[in-house]
């Protein structure tokens, strides 16, 4: 179902004014927040109480979005739940939340206030970017009543979404996404019944936009690049980070560089949910990033950014995963391969005994091959090459193809695929590929206090990961990370709902 079609004259004359005025960069900002949680009480709130506490947190991001646009920021991301938190059931969210219109209303808040009263949030952020001249993304909650006639209607008589919105410099709303594929833990709020694509047009690009856990399905993100050719992704999140192969910095980046998109994540800062990992990134690797567990500080990021990375003489060639792989024999294997854990998969390892060689492992249909050269074989120190070939079945229901080298936690090799974020050895050279099924596949390569390896490594088009000069730090994983949508389990939606908001 295409929502924009009645407005196709009108989307043509704008995109025209957009193309004559079309900037080759832009400068992009996102804003990693720690968020002020309201009180666990167990009942609901009044609405002036949860006002308070959420301006509490907007004059954070009010300082984050001015400073941004002192800089010459364009747009500014703003992190999921960051304006109310997310210790909430499903009644003692209602008072946060406000009825957010559909975008081809044409609406400012900031000069028209009453039109969808009562709407103090979305005022205040209208304002921000109305003020500061900046595009403004921000997560807040949307209510929409409903009554018997729909049988999917909550028994409280309305659905509750998470959702997103955008405000133009001008401080008119934009875009609104509600979320797709919720977290088990958010109980509080409803899927729309289709995922829902959304985009907008701007003079520095086009834009979509999704939440947090929706990037590890089909939809709405890979439609968004794949299909609609979005430039940037708008992506706010609360992230919790889980080592080896999902910090939020490791696989956003990653996630990027594999889609060939530009992409903005904000993350919630909390160190006690391990919430942290910000960053922008482009096709070819990250231009800022921001990771700290060691204090509950905001952290705000700006970098630059090619308004059409599809154009740019640094864009990544096209990659196929598999033709490396498929081509050469199997390296050295013995009988030495043992089972491990790595969130709740079971991986096939064998170790690295070695300073350097040649190794692979296979699962099922998948085989990884790995030939690395470290600086020194340290005995204190266990790296192993795994793979895993099934699906992923815990907090949501995804199959994943993952070839990854990887630091044990000890010596013992009972400990391969727990978490660690230190490591001493360096690698100065190393070479991983896969035989696999899908064609989206994400390359990451974390170092030692969970650090990207900027620069240090590239894809060819073969589909093989390797370093470029050796690492500048110890290397915590180096990790090729599948997912294979078509095996997916069928989802209980099935007609994406496309909504294209072009604005000047």
């Amino acid at each position: 179902m295409i929502m924009f079609q009645p407005h196709i004259y009108a989307t043509v004359f704008i995109l025209s004014i957009l193309q004559a005025f079309a900037l080759d960069s832009y400068i992009a900002a996102v804003y990693e927040h720690f968020v002020i949680l309201p009180d666990v009480t167990g009942s609901p709130v009044s609405s002036d109480e949860a006002l308070t506490l959420m301006n509490k947190n907007m004059d954070v991001l009010e300082g984050a979005i001015k400073a941004a646009a002192q800089q010459g920021a364009h747009i500014i991301v703003t992190p999921e739940d960051a304006i109310y938190g997310w210790v909430f059931k499903r009644d003692t969210i209602f008072p946060y939340l406000e009825d957010i219109p559909d975008p081809q209303v044409n609406w400012i808040p900031c000069t028209d206030p009453e039109r969808f009263a009562p709407a103090a949030v979305q005022e205040r952020l209208s304002c921000m970017a109305r003020n500061n001249s900046i595009y403004v993304v921000a997560n807040i909650g949307d209510k929409k009543p409903c009554n018997s006639s729909d049988p999917k209607c909550p028994s409280d008589s309305h659905y509750q979404y998470n959702t997103n919105v955008v405000f133009d410099s001008e401080g008119k709303l934009v875009a609104r996404y509600h979320k797709y594929n919720l977290f088990m833990s958010e109980t509080q709020f409803d899927s729309p019944k289709e995922p829902e694509i959304v985009t907008f047009n701007t003079s520095f690009g086009k834009f979509g936009i999704f939440t947090c856990f929706d990037i590890l399905f089909h939809d709405p993100a890979v439609t968004l690049v794949s299909k609609l050719h979005v430039d940037t992704v708008l992506f706010p999140t609360a992230w919790i980070n889980v080592l080896p192969h999902l910090t939020a910095i490791e696989f956003h980046s990653a996630w990027a560089m594999g889609m060939s998109v530009n992409f903005l994540a904000a993350d919630t800062h909390n160190t006690r949910m391990a919430m942290t990992g910000s960053g922008i990134y482009a096709p070819d690797g990250p231009r800022a990033f921001h990771y700290n567990m060691d204090t509950e500080n905001g952290h705000l990021l700006v970098a630059e950014l090619s308004s059409h990375p599809h154009l740019s003489p640094t864009y990544p060639a096209a990659v196929n995963w598999s033709t490396y792989a498929t081509s050469v024999k199997s390296f050295s294997q013995d009988n030495c391969d043992f089972y491990g854990v790595i969130f709740f998969d079971k991986f096939t390892f064998t170790e690295l005994t070695k300073p350097e060689g040649n190794r692979t492992v296979c699962q099922k249909d998948l085989c990884c091959h790995l030939s690395y050269r470290m600086a020194e074989k340290r005995e204190d120190e266990v790296y192993v090459l795994g793979a895993f070939d099934g699906l992923h079945v815990v907090e949501g229901e995804y199959y994943l193809q993952i070839c990854t080298l990887l630091k044990c936690e000890s010596a013992d090799l009972k400990t391969c695929g727990l978490p660690v974020a230190t490591a001493q050895t360096r690698f100065e050279a190393f070479s991983l590929s896969g035989t696999f099924g899908t064609n989206y596949v994400f390359p990451e390569v974390l170092l030692s206090g969970v650090r990207l390896a900027s620069g240090e490594f590239q894809v060819l088009s073969d589909g093989r990961l390797i370093s470029q000069s050796g690492t500048s730090k110890p290397v915590l994983t180096v990790t090729l990370f599948g997912r294979w949508y078509e095996k997916d389990p069928p989802q209980p939606h099935q007609t994406p709902l496309f909504q294209n908001n072009n604005v000047p």
